[in-house]
Order: C-alpha cells, then structure tokens, then sequence
C-alpha cells in the first residue's frame, strides 16, 4: 500500500510527542524524553528520532527562538518535518523559522496568542501546507478571519479542522480582489 503523504497527519510516521511537559524554551525539548505510545518513534545510531512529526501542544513556549537548531538534534532528518503541533502555547506570531521546512503540510497553531492577521502572510512560503489551524487566538474575531487566510493560503485543504470548500476558494479570491490595497506611485517632491 502507498501511503500519500498530504492525505492527512495519520500517514506519517509515530510524532515524537512532547506534549503537556512546561517546556518553556526550544532547548528545553532536548531535556525532555517523548511520551511513550504503542507507535513510539525509532531511534538512529546517533540518538535521533525518526519522526516527521512532533509535538510540542500544551506547554508555555512564547517565542521559537533555536527552534531549528533544536530539531536538527532532535529528528534524524529534520529537512522533512511535515506535522508540527504548536497548539496551547502562548506564542503571539508566527515565527519565519517555520518556513524552513518546505515539506510541512500540516500545522496547529490553535490556542496561541496571534493577535495580528498578517502573520499568517509568513505561511505563504510553505507550498504543500495542507492542514493549519488558528482558532482560539485573537486574529480569530478579526473580520474576515476566514477569507484572509484562504486568500493568502488557497492551497488549503482544511482551516481550523474544517474543510475548505470550492464556495469559500471562489469567496476568498473575491475577497482578496476587493480588499487588496493598490500601489501608491510615487509622487515626486519639487525644489
């Protein structure tokens, strides 16, 4: 059977799971042993995980500062990371180190502290991202939530556990039409 890897977060290896441990730093994962679980990840000769998942739910990280570096030493080949769980965190953006996995398809932001729409204009970077959540941070009851992230992200599959429908694509190019700001041209000063 050949697995397809975008079809959803159940096709990917075990996650290495450091869920629920008050890691409040990126270097405090590397303290922390993964939960264990029936498909618990296996480990190279160099100590790394096999995994293209990780999670990192419910802990208090606000910023991912060495986040990259960390996983590196983490996952034996951390270029492919596809599923990352940041949710239940106290994170207030949308940090760039996360467009450095082109492979990532899905991420759960939910239960942070983004409070600012443009954030998730970084995202655009990420070409298979599949899956992504944002509800229960603040841009949520921003107007137009919805239409903004599909118009930055159309490749989306799903947002905030729901699917993305064929109606809402079509709404969210509308939406984007009207709302994109036009370029000013510059005016020229005079002596």
């Amino acid at each position: 059977m050949n697995k397809k890897a975008d079809s959803d977060s159940s096709s990917l290896e075990p996650a290495v799971d450091l869920s629920f441990r008050c890691i409040n730093t990126a270097e405090d994962i590397l303290l922390e042993k993964p939960r264990y679980n029936l498909r618990s990840c296996k480990v190279s000769s160099q100590g790394k995980y096999y995994s293209r998942a990780i999670r990192l739910n419910n802990n208090t990280l606000t910023d991912l500062k060495g986040f990259k570096e960390v996983i590196e030493k983490l996952l034996d080949n951390s270029t492919e990371l596809a599923w990352i769980d940041l949710s239940f965190n106290d994170l207030s953006a949308i940090d760039p180190v996360l467009t450095q996995y082109p492979e990532l398809q899905v991420l759960n932001l939910h239960g942070n502290s983004i409070a600012k729409l443009s954030e998730v204009d970084k995202l655009g970077a990420l070409p298979n991202l599949k899956r992504l959540t944002l509800h229960g941070n603040p841009i949520e009851t921003e107007k137009g939530y919805r239409n903004y992230v599909l118009s930055v992200l159309p490749h989306l599959k799903s947002l905030d556990f729901s699917s993305v429908t064929k109606q809402e694509r079509a709404t969210a190019e509308m939406w984007k039409r009207t709302h994109s700001k036009p370029k000013r041209m510059k005016q020229e000063v005079g002596p």
